[in-house]
């Protein structure tokens, strides 16, 4: 086997990883994204998520820290795993700019979700079962941008 055919297949094997990855990425946010949007119907309707009788939950979710200038984090939520879902699936086609912005835009939401969960333990000293699945996917999304592929 020559070396240009070994580069070759180097190539497309990476390229198929860098596509697989951000696949993953998309297909995390829209979990996430699933998620904001029913606590944001929620938050709008005036409807009582189903929290599995968890106290904790109705007091993060009716807190003041659960809207900002009146509008609901889980709508910043939606906006934000909007965001990650495209800039992934452009990434995901080989967008180098999507990827930059795609690792920014989790870096953001990292933040984002650092400060909630120090709201939730020792402001709040409660925890909201949706909260946390929303940490967990951000902290997927963000150990994601770590491993990313070496080409990116």
């Amino acid at each position: 086997m020559s070396n240009a055919t070994a580069n070759a297949r180097s190539t497309i094997t990476q390229s198929r990883l860098t596509t697989i990855f951000y696949s993953v990425a998309a297909f995390v946010s829209l979990i996430g994204l699933a998620e904001a949007t029913y606590l944001t119907v929620i938050s709008l309707t005036g409807e009582t998520a189903v929290c599995g009788g968890s106290a904790s939950c109705f007091e993060v979710l009716g807190s003041k820290y659960a809207r900002v200038f009146g509008i609901p984090v889980a709508a910043f939520g939606i906006v934000a795993y909007f965001g990650a879902f495209s800039f992934a699936t452009f990434a995901a086609f080989g967008y180098a700019r999507a990827r930059k912005l795609f690792a920014l835009l989790v870096w953001t939401m990292f933040s984002g979700t650092l400060w909630l969960l120090f709201v939730q333990a020792f402001l709040l000293h409660a925890f909201c079962r949706y909260c946390l699945f929303s940490a967990a996917m951000i902290f997927l999304l963000a150990g994601l941008v770590v491993a990313r592929p070496a080409s990116d």
